[in-house]
């Protein structure tokens, strides 16, 4: 069973900077794709930033502030999130895509709140 946990949320001035991390366990396999969704109240989840084997994507709000990495040992993918801005305020999911013993598996972390306070 793939368990996901994530880590590193808080309260934090416009400006400011936190890392979030979110740590797959379990018997996998290998992992295809990690990334990083928010939502913010009233809004639907979008995604911020993925990370495969190769490549990284991220969603033009954030470009140039957020950088996302993976530790393949540790199956964990991060999120620096740099220049915080009120508007990034919301709950941050991790997602995740892969391949376990089991079988497929796609998912959700927990979600951490992230709240900017100008």
């Amino acid at each position: 069973q793939v368990q996901l946990v994530e880590s590193g949320g808080g309260l934090v001035q416009v400006g400011g900077s936190l890392r979030l991390s979110c740590a797959a366990s379990g018997s996998i396999v290998r992992v295809n794709a990690m990334g990083w969704y928010r939502q913010a109240p009233g809004k639907q989840r979008e995604l911020v930033a993925a990370i495969t084997s190769g490549n990284t994507n991220y969603a033009d709000s954030v470009k140039g502030r957020f950088s996302i990495s993976r530790d393949n040992a540790k199956n964990t993918v991060y999120l620096q999130m740099n220049s915080l801005k009120p508007e990034d305020t919301a709950v941050y999911y991790c997602n995740v895509d892969l391949w376990a013993n089991s079988g497929y598996y796609h998912g959700w972390g927990q979600g951490t709140q992230v709240t900017v306070s100008s």
